[in-house]
């Protein structure tokens, strides 16, 4: 199918997104020390003393001044007054106030390098309409539900734009982008996930949704059967209507209905309309006016029947029970009745057209799509939430398969990236997650596994308790590095002496030469300086969206570096209140590509 002569939004020029990259670079570069610092080390190695100048009140203070109703810097600023953030020599943090504002000065908003998702569902849909349909909140969480029905109104209008029925979602979870995509729009999804209780997980959830749907199903009759008595008694009967014109108007109905695909009130209008409708004589002018007004049927309907005809697959419909038909043509009557029947039989067998099916494969840069999908066609990849290298991953594949036409992935878990430059040891063979661009990838760049981390707000009480069993485990046990780790004790502990005696047994250190005054004497000793490590966590946090701009600003500059690529872009998808990690990677191939 060729690809409609709609323009795609106005791009960011790749010089342009080099140069945000760049700039961004620059500062991020400058906090790195910030960035790297780990909070378990921050009594052990003295981070406070090394790294930020200021005592922690007042940096509480100056980021709190430069909160969200702070003005800030304009735009095209020197990025040359960033610079006195730091000391040159000691490369301390001296000003927090600055280093705020430069902080949200290099975030993706401030840089203008984002294309609005209003301009591109504008562009990519033109006249046409969205489907309707039930809400996803009918089975999901409302975080899942926001970014599931945002990303999958933008995945149905790339796929069209692009002509293409096929989707591939990438680290696909439980299946609820995969399984809405395929049940609202009618596209055929392969979700792979390397996970198999994931996938095990979405094959159930698509039984529990057929489940709802039969509850669905029997209000549903009983709606229609109500609406179609209500229209016979508000409407007196007019001349009489030949069962046969019902019959031919049928026929026609259902040929138009499969030729546009609309296979789900297809499977409707002859088990519940026609059947019931021909054996109402007296109530022929009803039926023909549900009938022959396709263009208003909707209207004539119960929203909530609608609203799951529109979103229901075939195969999760069972038939309703068909009567006999006590019209007088009884003969035309069913010779209209097999040719329905036929017609169904052929929308069934064709009803691979949106299908959802969960397979369990590791995706890797290397992996080659058409071993795990037989029937592999031109396709679009999606990726709600990819972790780690996994994004990266889905952009290579797109890039170096010719059958897949479009990309639109979300990604997530930044700390789960693996980078080249962050160890000593070099492995040629190795597909690295960051950096993807050439500028970093020549630059060296490294961000570093904390400095990724940054994002994470953990309980500032939960930092001290970590921190001060490190001054414990180095003191007491002369342990400065260990392969194991703590994990979530902390939520699991009652008061820091049952902190540190889970944490040293997790460690498998000896805590019975460890009485529990001696415990609390270390917690007395640095408790006071609490309001220390709460400053240094809220620099870390401050800086995290940088960091991001980062990763995200390398992907796109990796896009902007391929030949093939008409259209690429950064798009904020979600709202970030209710989905943090709300950026989408949007790419789409020249159409002479294939």
């Amino acid at each position: 199918m060729s690809r409609p002569s709609r323009a795609l939004p106005a791009q960011l020029p790749p010089a342009a997104a080099a140069r945000a990259l760049r700039r961004a670079a620059r500062f991020v570069g400058r906090a790195l020390p910030l960035c790297r610092a780990h909070t378990v080390e921050f009594f052990t190695r003295g981070l406070w003393q090394r790294l930020v100048a200021p005592p922690p009140d007042a940096v509480l203070e100056a980021l709190r001044a430069a909160g969200p109703l702070a003005r800030p810097l304009a735009a095209g600023s020197d990025d040359d007054i960033f610079s006195s953030a730091f000391c040159e020599n000691s490369e301390k943090l001296i000003n927090v106030h600055l280093f705020a504002l430069a902080a949200k000065y290099y975030s993706l908003s401030s840089l203008g390098v984002c294309t609005p998702l209003e301009d591109v569902l504008e562009a990519l849909k033109g006249d046409s309409e969205g489907a309707t349909g039930i809400k996803p909140d009918e089975f999901m969480n409302n975080k899942k539900s926001h970014e599931v029905q945002v990303m999958s109104e933008l995945v149905d209008s790339i796929a069209n734009y692009c002509g293409i029925k096929q989707v591939i979602d990438i680290g696909s979870g439980k299946g609820y982008l995969s399984s809405f995509l395929s049940m609202q729009y009618n596209l055929k999804v392969y979700g792979i996930d390397s996970s198999s209780s994931n996938t095990n997980g979405a094959h159930e959830r698509n039984r529990k949704l057929k489940k709802h749907w039969r509850a669905y199903q029997s209000r549903g009759k009983e709606s229609l059967k109500s609406r179609s008595l209500e229209m016979a008694n508000d409407r007196p009967v007019e001349h009489e209507l030949n069962c046969k014109t019902i019959n031919e108007e049928l026929l026609n109905n259902a040929n138009s209905l499969q030729n546009q695909g609309q296979v789900i009130v297809q499977d409707f209008v002859p088990s519940c309309g026609f059947t019931e409708m021909a054996a109402l004589e007296a109530n022929t002018e009803t039926e023909a006016g549900l009938v022959t007004g396709t263009q208003s049927h909707e209207t004539k309907l119960s929203e909530e029947v609608l609203a799951v005809l529109n979103v229901l697959p075939v195969d999760a419909v069972e038939d309703f029970s068909s009567s006999h038909c006590n019209c007088g043509e009884l003969c035309e009557e069913e010779k209209v009745q097999r040719k329905m029947t036929s017609l169904k039989t052929k929308a069934r067998k064709s009803s691979e057209s949106n299908l959802y099916l969960p397979l369990t494969s590791c995706i890797t840069a290397e992996t080659e799509l058409s071993d795990i999908i037989t029937d592999l066609e031109d396709c679009m990849m999606v990726g709600l939430h990819t972790c780690g290298d996994l994004a990266a991953n889905t952009l290579r594949i797109f890039t170096a398969k010719p059958e897949i036409k479009a990309v639109c992935s979300v990604g997530c878990c930044y700390h789960l990236l693996s980078e080249q430059f962050e160890n000593q040891e070099e492995c040629h063979d190795q597909v690295w997650g960051f950096p993807m661009c050439q500028y970093l990838k020549d630059k060296g760049w490294c961000c570093g596994r904390n400095a990724r981390m940054s994002a994470c707000l953990l309980p500032t009480e939960s930092l001290f308790y970590r921190a001060v069993l490190q001054v414990i485990i180095e003191e007491i046990y002369g342990v400065t590095k260990s392969d194991r780790h703590v994990g979530k004790t902390f939520s699991k502990s009652s008061s820091f002496t049952d902190y540190v005696r889970r944490s040293l047994q997790k460690l498998e250190l000896d805590d019975s030469k460890l009485p529990d005054s001696c415990i609390m004497d270390y917690y007395e000793k640095y408790k006071h300086r609490m309001n220390e490590l709460e400053a240094f966590n809220m620099l870390k946090v401050v800086l995290a969206p940088c960091i991001e701009v980062l990763i995200l600003l390398d992907r796109l500059c990796y896009l902007k570096e391929q030949e093939n690529i008409a259209w690429s872009g950064l798009v904020k998808l979600f709202d970030p209140v209710k989905s943090p990690r709300c950026y989408a990677v949007i790419a789409l191939k020249n159409q002479s590509c294939s």
